[in-house]
C-alpha cells in the first residue's frame, strides 16, 4: 500500500449510529482527490458497538487504522493519538458525529497546496446547539482572545487541515491538559 500523502484523524466516542455513514461519506470524498490516503479512527473508549464498527470497516479497508482507547481519556487526547499514527503530508482531524461534512475536505486541501500550513473548516451554522451553548463558546473565545496572544478563529472547532510540519510541532508538545486548537495557533505557520 502506498504511503498516504493525506490522513483523515477522526475520533469515535459512541458512534455507532453514524459511523457506516461517516465512512462512506470520506471514502467517497477522498477517492474523488485520487492521492492515496488514510483514516484513522480512534475509538475513545466508546461503550456502544462502535470499536467492533471500525474493526469491520478497516477489515474491509486497508486504508482505515483503528485505535482503541481501554477508557474515554477526551477528545483532545483522541485527536492527539491519531495524528501520533497518522501518516500524511496532511492530516484532516474531523468528529466522526458529522457535525462536519467530509465532502469539504477537498476545499481544505486546496488551501493546503496554495501554501498554507493550517486550514480552517468553520462553522456557518450551528444546527442543534442551544443559545446557552453558543454564547458560552463566544465568551471562551473572547476570554482566550483578551488574556492571551493567541488568536483563535472564533467559529472554527476541531475540524481542520494541518501540514506535516505542523502536526510534528504539536507532537513535540506532551502537555496533559492539551487544547488542540490554541496550540495549532501557537505554533505559528501560515493559516
Amino acid at each position: 500500500m502506498d504511503r498516504p500523502r493525506i490522513s483523515v484523524v477522526a475520533p469515535v466516542f459512541n458512534e455507532e449510529e453514524t459511523l457506516p455513514e461517516f465512512y462512506r461519506r470520506v471514502r467517497e470524498v477522498m477517492d474523488n482527490l485520487g492521492e492515496p490516503w488514510e483514516l484513522v479512527l480512534v475509538d475513545d473508549g466508546s461503550s456502544d458497538d462502535s470499536f467492533r464498527i471500525c474493526r469491520e470497516i478497516h477489515e474491509r479497508d486497508p486504508r482505515v487504522r483503528v485505535v482503541r482507547f481501554a477508557r474515554n481519556f477526551s477528545h483532545q487526547i483522541a485527536i492527539t493519538a491519531g495524528m501520533d499514527y497518522a501518516r500524511g503530508d496532511a492530516v484532516v482531524t474531523i468528529d466522526s458525529d458529522l457535525q462536519d461534512p467530509p465532502e469539504v475536505i477537498p476545499e481544505l486541501v486546496a488551501r493546503w497546496r496554495e501554501g498554507y500550513h493550517v486550514v480552517y473548516g468553520v462553522r456557518t451554522e450551528r444546527e442543534g446547539e442551544t443559545w446557552f451553548k453558543l454564547f458560552t463558546a463566544r465568551l471562551f473565545y473572547r476570554l482566550i482572545a483578551a488574556l492571551t496572544d493567541i488568536r483563535i478563529p472564533m467559529e472554527a472547532g476541531d475540524f481542520r487541515l494541518l501540514d506535516r510540519k505542523v502536526v510534528e510541532d504539536i507532537r513535540r508538545l506532551r502537555e496533559h491538559r492539551r487544547f488542540i486548537r490554541g496550540m495549532t495557533c501557537w505554533v505559528g505557520y501560515r493559516q
